[in-house]
């Protein structure tokens, strides 16, 4: 599989600007087939940075009730927090 099918877009949110502060980590949503291994080798070539650590989180679809009704679906994605090597940084997340 091609980088470009393997990281399918940043996850810009609280949580992950602190993230990037604290511990040098961006996030990104993830093709659901997709593990460490692949993600970190993406990431190196996409951006040319030094990859430390991928952790993968999954998160499971879920019914969206309302008055206690099934009325639709919420979609489960897969994200990967990449922690990058001290002294690399990737630009597209500078300034957020």
């Amino acid at each position: 599989m091609d980088y470009t099918q393997i990281l399918l877009k940043p996850l810009i949110s609280e949580k992950a600007t602190m993230a990037k502060e604290e511990t040098n980590s961006v996030v990104f949503y993830v093709h659901p087939s997709a593990n460490k291994i692949a993600v970190k080798k993406a990431v190196e070539k996409a951006f040319d940075v030094k990859v430390e650590a991928v952790n993968i989180v999954n998160r499971k679809p879920r019914e969206r009730q309302r008055f206690g009704r099934q009325v639709g679906r919420i979609a489960g994605h897969k994200k990967a927090y990449v922690k990058l090597a001290p002294g690399s940084k990737i630009d597209l997340f500078e300034g957020v």
